[in-house]
């Protein structure tokens, strides 16, 4: 598949680029089929989406990726799951201060690989200062914008003050008034150009295929974030904004869902590689959680691949999948094939707290 071929070429996979899952599972999983016994397909990041997966009590979800650091990622994760609490993985995740994420570490890795096991060995330090939520590229990005660069625009009373529930109008008036001063605007332009996300944040090959300024992209999409939505709702902003998660947390990791998701951890089939690792055994599957893979495309490898992926779709299985900046739909040599769910998309794209995307698809195999 030339997926692989494409984006391994360019980007770097050798390390731990999302440290925790930046897409919202809350809107993922409203867009997949919500009949049980169905088998789905997830690229894996740092493995949050595909466990919140699991509470759609699916057959299987099959779990791929090109990079060993991020399925390590869900390996961790898996082992936090059967051996902590609720309370201590929020520790060890980083979304509550903790005094004994080393401990909580080991415990999590006692049961896992001895590669595995090693890998997070050698983050250890790095676990029990930020939590394992937050030792990615990603996560450090923020951190520096968060530790180094806001203060010198907002005073932590203000940054406090982001995550007060208001009604929209007042969010608006916030926003307007009182955040986004000429400081705000620049720091913007500067930490969120391009170059400064290649280099620090994503990696630059992921913009190849993009147009425009990625930091007017950032602009409008905090909109969304501050005033359609309601920040104190929303953890993505949350942590970027104070390096916890507050009341809210991303849908796998929140108490309700906990139990569910340990008792059908059975249910993950892990898959280092691209879709082929899927695509080639000859098996089909009834949903598919995309992320942002076809942004990384040009448009004819875009085009390629989809085919692919619906050459291992049953009739009326859902592809659902995120674009940022490189706009990304069914290709017009597929389009027969398929059917978009408009009015599900406007529904979750109007819910949904990860800010950073411009659009969310759904579209399902006519059958």
């Amino acid at each position: 598949m030339t997926q692989s071929s494409e984006i391994a070429a360019k980007a770097n996979f050798d390390h731990i680029r999302y440290a925790q899952l930046w897409e919202d599972a809350d809107v993922l999983c409203g867009a997949l089929p919500q009949e049980p016994g169905k088998t789905l397909v997830s690229i894996c990041s740092a493995g949050d989406n595909a466990l919140a997966m699991l509470t759609l009590d699916p057959a299987r979800v099959v779990v791929v990726d090109l990079s060993p650091a991020q399925i390590a990622c869900l390996h961790l994760r898996i082992g936090a799951y059967r051996a902590l609490s609720h309370p201590e993985f929020l520790e060890l995740m980083g979304s509550r201060p903790s005094t004994q994420r080393g401990v909580l570490l080991a415990r999590a890795i006692a049961e896992l690989d001895a590669e595995t096991s090693q890998f997070w060995q050698a983050r250890r330090d790095d676990v029990i200062a930020y939590g394992a939520g937050g030792v990615g590229k990603f996560e450090r990005y923020f951190r520096i914008f968060r530790t180094k660069l806001l203060p010198l625009v907002h005073s932590k009373k203000t940054i406090d003050a982001i995550f007060v529930s208001r009604p929209k109008a007042a969010r608006q008036d916030f926003l307007d008034q009182r955040f986004n001063t000429w400081r705000w605007r620049l720091l913007l332009n500067v930490f969120f150009s391009r170059f400064m996300m290649g280099r620090m944040g994503r990696d630059k090959a992921f913009f190849d295929h993009v147009e425009g300024s990625v930091a007017q992209h950032v602009a409008r999409r905090i909109k969304h974030a501050a005033v359609d939505c309601d920040p104190a709702q929303n953890p993505y902003l949350h942590w970027i904004m104070k390096g916890t998660h507050g009341d809210a947390l991303p849908m796998p990791w929140r108490a309700e869902h906990y139990e569910t998701i340990r008792d059908r951890l059975d249910r993950l089939d892990i898959r280092q590689g691209a879709l082929e690792a899927f695509i080639d055994d000859g098996d089909k599957a009834d949903g598919f959680n995309l992320s942002d893979i076809f942004e990384y495309m040009s448009p004819d490898v875009f085009a390629q691949v989809y085919g692919q992926i619906l050459s291992a779709a049953h009739p009326k299985a859902r592809m659902v999948y995120w674009n940022m900046m490189a706009p990304r739909r069914v290709p017009l040599g597929f389009a027969e094939q398929m059917t978009t769910l408009t009015a599900q998309e406007d529904r979750l794209k109007a819910e949904d707290k990860a800010f950073f995307y411009s659009d969310f698809v759904i579209e399902a195999v006519k059958g």
